[in-house]
């Protein structure tokens, strides 16, 4: 039998930017789901038994709960009414056909003045502060940056007035495109203001934040990014980086370092080689996570990496980080691994130039590198998109499989041999 209660929804992300939690009708049928409501209070400002407001309690101080309560009651008795009616039919559906019809109910009561102030009151910034709060937290900082870049387009744009979440429409979207390609600014930049926006603002949908009248982004095409070119080196090229000496110490030997074992480890990113300490490394394994997806990965320590490793070990205890680079992941060394990351490419182009390399490599180069030695070698491209610890998020007809480590192995000691 499907049931409903509301809740007080005290998840960490759930937080506001006030540190307060929102209210939460919880469905379960089958599955459960939880909507939010636009009511927020502390964990003192909620009485869970009764389901309602506390008058008493100093976050609720300001609120009207009288009216507050009234309301939640009513979306509640709704939710539960929805369940009595539908019967024995609630077998034959979805817990988000349930949902769909228990949200329906409630637009039908709402007044449209109501409706279109409850769906006007939050603006791009506001919320979108509150996702950059969350990745900042969660040790993203990248992603962070990315929103509030992709905000402050928008806001300029906007002649500095905030942008209530209503009045990105498709108009403002194309007027937003059309002056940055004014401006000279690339398809690929003005994309990636686009979808930083998109996601903020679908986010607001998707967390009961937000109820669009028509969502813009449904009926507006991103400015189409233009494919990069692969940069990618040969495996000769690899070889003659590989033969570089340097005087042991310098900033060109540990960069000509990091590319070997970035390399040797599967064409691992930089981040990835930044943050490993002495506590991942196996009897002859490394494991870590990827930054950008945090999925688990374990690497097989090579001949080569063994030995760029003795270099690196002498005195050194389980938590420190293997590398001089190392990066803990937080807000406040994001700034100096971002100088590092700096350095070390400005290195790679002399690398590159000492190694006979025309192109003006980075340490992105590897990556690609050893997807495309891998693919010129004959390995399939399921091995290639498992060693590289890919994701498909452009479609759900590629499927890849998952390989044992020992294929894994195989594979990327025949390519950095």
């Amino acid at each position: 039998m499907a049931r409903a209660r509301l809740i007080l929804d005290v998840r960490s992300n759930s937080k506001n930017a006030e540190g307060l939690f929102p209210i939460a009708l919880r469905v379960f049928h089958k599955k459960q789901r939880i909507v939010r409501l636009p009511f927020f209070t502390s964990s003192d400002g909620w009485d869970e038994k009764n389901m309602a407001f506390k008058k008493s309690a100093i976050a609720n101080r300001e609120q009207d709960c009288d009216e507050i309560n009234k309301e939640l009651n009513e979306k509640l008795y709704s939710a539960k009414s929805i369940i009595d009616k539908l019967g024995k039919v609630i077998n034959e559906i979805t817990i988000d056909v349930l949902i769909e019809n228990i949200k329906e109910s409630w637009d039908k009561k709402l007044d449209s003045d109501l409706k279109k102030n409850l769906s006007n009151e939050i603006s791009l910034s506001e919320w979108g502060q509150v996702l950059i709060d969350r990745k900042l937290r969660e040790g993203k900082p990248g992603t962070a940056k990315w929103y509030k870049n992709s905000i402050a387009a928008f806001v300029k744009f906007n002649k500095g007035a905030p942008i209530k979440l209503y009045r990105l429409n498709v108009t403002f979207l194309k007027e937003f495109e059309l002056l940055h390609k004014a401006k000279g600014n690339s398809n690929n930049g003005i994309s990636a203001y686009m979808r930083g926006v998109r996601a903020i603002y679908n986010s607001a949908i998707k967390e009961d934040r937000y109820v669009p009248i028509k969502n813009p982004f449904n009926h507006y095409r991103i400015p189409t990014t233009r494919r990069t070119k692969k940069k990618a080196l040969s495996k000769e090229s690899i070889v003659s980086i590989r033969n570089l000496k340097y005087k042991k110490g310098s900033n060109l030997w540990h960069t000509q370092n990091y590319l070997l074992c970035m390399f040797n480890c599967r064409g691992m990113n930089l981040i990835d080689l930044a943050k490993l300490r002495f506590k991942d490394i196996g009897e002859n394994r490394i494991f870590y996570g990827r930054s950008k997806t945090g999925d688990p990965l374990s690497v097989k320590i090579t001949e080569e990496f063994a030995t760029i490793l003795k270099n690196y070990t002498k005195g050194k205890s389980p938590n420190d980080f293997i590398f001089p680079i190392g990066y803990n992941g937080s807000v406040e060394t994001f700034s100096k691994y971002v100088y590092d990351r700096k350095l070390v490419n400005k290195l790679c182009k002399v690398i590159a130039e000492d190694a006979g390399i025309e192109e003006k490599i980075t340490s992105y180069y590897i990556r690609h590198s050893w997807a495309t030695i891998a693919k010129n070698m004959g390995i399939s491209s399921e091995i290639i998109s498992e060693g590289l610890g890919h994701h498909s998020v452009k479609t759900t007809e590629i499927y890849l499989k998952s390989f044992e480590n020992s294929v894994l192995d195989d594979a990327n000691d025949l390519i950095v041999s």
